[in-house]
């Protein structure tokens, strides 16, 4: 307690005070000030109790409370045996710390102990080397035999210093194993104390999160009773001020009425040469006035009534809860007794059941690793497709664009160029489009907005079938009549009423057939999860399905499927299917729909399928870019073309031909002039002149 109240103080100070020195602190509060007493006018407005908002905001709730109490705990607890677990491994760190030390200094001592005996040795080996260079000196055999005695009792004494070092060495490493075999046992015995501790410790956490569980699941029941009863209390006073409300709204609308009667007798007196030609007007007026005003007292009295019945369920409700209450009670007292029979079971299978949960884990680890590699596979490889389908789409829509390109050219240069006519430029949507094409989902009606059409179309004088198809954009695509729909509904709507409650049923008993079969209609789409017309096609269309596998064979005259069709759109509701089949054809028809919907869900999971209903259509615009009409003129042109090819192939003949001969009549007329000039002609007693001149003249 003294904790939440700190907390208050300090949120009290760290807002912004009028009486502040700071400029911009004196605004903030303004600010805040203003903020508050638009919210307090809005929660009025709205019919909340501030003062019970300021004092939840003040109370901290009890379950708040409670989780942060046992969150300390348990902290508290944790923060211990996590202390008392690492007690073992400070104290076993320290014995290594300790033990390293010991060793360096042994170490160090060893070494200076080895280099200590090294240089003696070295020494006495030096002597030794000496005394050998002495003995070429001695001539006399008894010194010799004293040196050779000396060099000797040397010599042992520096391989026995040797063999003590080896001794000492070898004592130090015996002393080494014991104490790696002593450390080797101690840390046995602490690991056996750290596995004690630490099975104490989930020991007492287990058993300290049961209590706090049970603590915090009180303190959450308690406040629940507490919010329903503040609750309850809320919605009695919401359901006052809203049936004084309502008889409020009545009382204006019928001082309305009464005005509307006053200006009525006025207009009368004042306007009484007027009154044949307005008179048709206003008594529609009136009628639809008191129409308005019986809708309103009847939606008052079925509210009265849906107000007085909740009022009797939760009474009623109350009542069960206290008998049940007691009973549970009882139930309790004789349960506990088998409980302690099942605990001691319970443990036996506890060990079972965990070694089996662990062989089924471990198997289902691995099928689920299996699975999501399939499944990472098939997205990587639908992702593949549709990239190379993507690709090989945008190659050909390039490729087609360039043939449609050429294509128009070729026309446009054939209008205006062979045939002089003006050209004009085809509807080319399709060459602004890139990629796969992305057809856009058809809007649908809702289920309940199709059976509110299909059950008033037979209102007025219009046909029920053309008031139906007016309503949509395309009468062909329906693909039942509206009056075979009508009749599955109907039949429907008075064999499934147990999915209605009997009190619904008998609030709606005033209302007409049409409103009352609208209701329940839409109770029932509810209860199957119908929400599209789609959803009442496929119902209508498993009816009809049903009822042609269980129909008996028909006569062999005339075509079967006629008859069932004629007598389908003529025949009353009892002829489409038998009512005590609807329940059967209803169940098997949830049945089916549940099973495609999780295929669907299956499928989705691993990818969207492309909608390619367009496809045809697009690449056919592009194929028939150049009209039938445009290509037989094509046809005959080229026929025209190749005709003129031919007469100008064999001008073109005539010509060289032409020229060949100019050329041959041109070298003639050279070589016969040179043959009249000739000087030879002179010499010649005839030249050939003269007789070219009589040749010519017999001519």
């Amino acid at each position: 307690m003294s904790g939440g109240s700190t907390d208050g103080e300090e949120m009290a100070s760290s807002e912004p005070s009028l009486d502040s020195e700071d400029q911009q602190e004196r605004i903030r509060a303004r600010r805040l000030r203003i903020a508050a007493r638009i919210e307090a006018k809005r929660r009025e407005a709205l019919g909340e109790d501030p003062d019970a908002m300021k004092e939840g905001k003040k109370t901290p709730r009890k379950s708040y409370k409670q989780i942060d109490d046992s969150r300390q705990r348990l902290s508290k607890l944790v923060n211990d045996g996590t202390q008392l677990v690492t007690n073992i491994q400070v104290a076993a760190d320290a014995r290594e710390t300790q033990r390293r030390a010991d060793e360096e200094e042994m170490r160090r001592l060893r070494v200076e102990k080895i280099e200590n005996e090294a240089k003696s040795s070295f020494e006495k080996f030096e002597d030794i080397t000496k005394k050998w260079l002495l003995s070429r000196e001695k001539r006399i055999a008894q010194d010799l035999w004293t040196l050779l005695n000396s060099q000797q009792l040397q010599c042992g004494q520096l391989i026995e210093d040797k063999n003590n070092l080896i001794g000492q060495l070898q004592q130090e490493l015996k002393r080494k194993d014991d104490q790696y075999v002593r450390d080797l046992k101690k840390q046995s015995e602490d690991i056996s104390l750290l596995i004690e501790r630490m099975e104490e410790q989930v020991r007492s956490l287990g058993k300290t999160y049961r209590e706090e569980l049970l603590q915090i699941e009180k303190a959450f029941e308690e406040e629940r009773r507490e919010l329903l009863s503040k609750n309850q209390r809320k919605w009695e006073e919401g359901m006052q001020r809203r049936s004084g409300q309502e008889l409020e709204s009545l009382m204006n609308r019928m001082k309305k009425v009464e005005e509307f009667e006053q200006q009525l007798k006025q207009l009368q007196v004042q306007e009484g040469e007027e009154y044949n030609m307005i008179k048709i007007k206003l008594e529609i007026d009136v009628q639809i006035l008191q129409q308005q005003l019986q809708q309103m007292k009847a939606t008052y009295q079925l509210n009265q009534e849906k107000l007085e019945y909740n009022f009797q369920v939760l009474k009623k409700r109350d009542e069960e809860n206290t008998i049940t209450k007691s009973q549970q009670k009882r139930r309790i007292t004789r349960l506990h007794d088998v409980l302690n029979n099942l605990k001691i079971k319970l443990e036996k299978q506890i060990k079972r059941y965990r070694e089996e949960n662990q062989a089924l884990t471990d198997d289902f680890k691995r099928i689920a690793e299996q699975y999501k590699e399939l499944q990472k596979k098939m997205r990587h490889f639908a992702t593949v497709d549709a990239n190379k389908f993507h690709d090989i789409w945008v190659m050909n829509e390039e490729e087609m664009k360039q043939l449609v390109q050429k294509a128009l050219e070729v026309d446009r240069i054939i209008h205006e160029q062979q045939l002089g006519l003006a050209w004009k430029a085809p509807d080319l949507w399709f060459m602004d489009n890139v990629g796969p094409l992305v057809v856009k989902a058809k809007e649908q009606k809702s289920a309940s907005r199709l059976a509110q059409e299909v059950m008033r179309s037979s209102e007025g004088n219009q046909d029920p079938v053309m008031s139906v198809v007016q309503g949509s954009s395309d009468p062909s695509a329906l693909p039942f009549s509206p009056r075979t729909v009508k009749q599955i509904l109907e039949m429907l709507c008075d064999e499934s009423g147990f999915l209605m409650e009997n009190k619904l049923v008998q609030l709606l008993s005033p209302l007409e057939k049409d409103e009352r079969s609208l209701v329940r209609l839409d109770s029932i789409f509810r209860a199957l999860q119908m929400e599209v017309e789609d959803d009442v096609y496929k119902l209508v269309d498993f009816f009809l399905k049903y009822k042609q596998q269980e129909r008996p064979p028909q006569d062999e005259e005339g075509d079967p499927q006629e008859s069932d069709k004629t007598h389908l759109q003529t025949s009353p509701s009892a002829d489409l299917m038998h009512p005590n089949d609807v329940l059967r054809a209803l169940k098997a028809f949830t049945m089916e729909v549940r099973h495609q919907r999780e295929k669907t869900h299956m499928k989705q999971g691993v990818t969207e399928e492309r909608d390619s209903s367009e496809d045809a259509a697009y690449w056919s615009a592009a194929a028939q870019v150049i009209p039938p009409s445009q290509l037989k003129v094509w046809d005959a042109l080229e026929t025209a073309l190749e005709r003129y090819y031919d007469v100008l192939t064999g001008r073109s003949q005539l010509i060289g031909e032409t020229s060949a001969l100019r050329q041959q009549n041109t070298e003639l007329r050279l070589l016969l002039h040179q043959y009249l000039n000739s000087r030879i002609n002179a010499e010649l007693e005839i030249p050939p002149t003269r007789i070219l001149q009589v040749d010519s003249a017999h001519d």
